[in-house]
């Protein structure tokens, strides 16, 4: 891209996943750079956000970011943030990035930042929201054809049915359906304040993608990962980089305003 680092819309990016464990820390080494390179790759800055530190040095960090990517994670959100029991299969949560997934959404929202959220980013927004999750898919349809849990190894996993006239449609250019990879194990219930569904899969009827409702505020969330898929082939790469572009255009909308507004103090 022509376009200076200065000028890049800044996008925030949390730390996927916290922990001292040598497992941990190599999920996130591997897991934060996809997500990195699908932004640049559109056009932004990507802001590693770190999961160590107090809320006051987040926020510092992120206020002069533009945009709010929330990535997946290997943890699963607290079901008591969803007033629901703990299932035997839902993984233990990560406070650290619960929190800064919360102070990242409330400032996002407060300002209008356009948000993206991918796979536990989706589940994290959707609860954020005050909805509520599907804790095992498996165990919920057991009956379903579709293997969600598929893994990274498999760029195709299933289809999604995408709404109609929906901001997703208009991004991808489906008016139908869409290609995806696909490695989560839960997926959003009832869905949260100001969010509404614009994907499903079509044997199992799982949520794969929400949207925000309110005019002129970007709020995109997916179940699979775009960032995985750019550089496959046309028929998931297509769509992947779209959802990006479309984002990092936002972001680059936000930039503009927000840097009036600093420029007026």
């Amino acid at each position: 891209m022509s376009e200076s680092k200065s000028n890049a819309p800044r996008i925030a990016i949390p730390v996927p996943h916290s922990g001292d464990r040598e497992d941990d820390r190599e999920y996130a080494a591997r897991a934060l750079p996809p997500y990195e390179e699908a932004v640049r790759g559109a056009g932004g800055e990507p802001v590693r956000i770190e999961l160590d530190q107090t809320p006051a040095q987040v926020m510092k960090q992120i206020e002069r970011c533009d945009a709010v990517l929330l990535p997946g994670s290997r943890a699963d959100v607290d079901p008591q943030k969803y007033s629901a029991d703990r299932h035997e299969k839902t993984a233990p949560a990560d406070a650290k990035r619960d929190t800064v997934d919360e102070l990242l959404l409330e400032d996002a929202y407060k300002m209008r930042k356009p948000v993206l959220g991918i796979c536990y980013g989706l589940q994290s927004l959707n609860v954020y929201r005050s909805g509520t999750l599907v804790q095992d898919i498996e165990s919920a349809n057991v009956d379903s054809k579709i293997n969600h849990s598929a893994g990274r190894a498999v760029a195709k996993a299933h289809t999604v049915n995408i709404e109609p006239g929906s901001k997703l449609a208009e991004i991808v250019g489906a008016s139908k359906t869409l290609a995806v990879n696909s490695s989560h194990h839960q997926s959003a219930d009832a869905v949260g304040n100001g969010l509404r569904v614009v994907a499903r899969s079509p044997d199992d009827g799982i949520v794969e993608a929400l949207e925000g409702t309110a005019p002129g505020h970007f709020v995109l969330a997916v179940q699979w990962h775009p960032e995985r898929s750019v550089n496959d082939g046309a028929e998931v790469a297509e769509s992947a980089r779209a959802i990006f572009r479309e984002f990092v255009e936002a972001a680059r909308a936000k930039h503009r305003e927000l840097k009036r507004e600093f420029d007026k103090v």
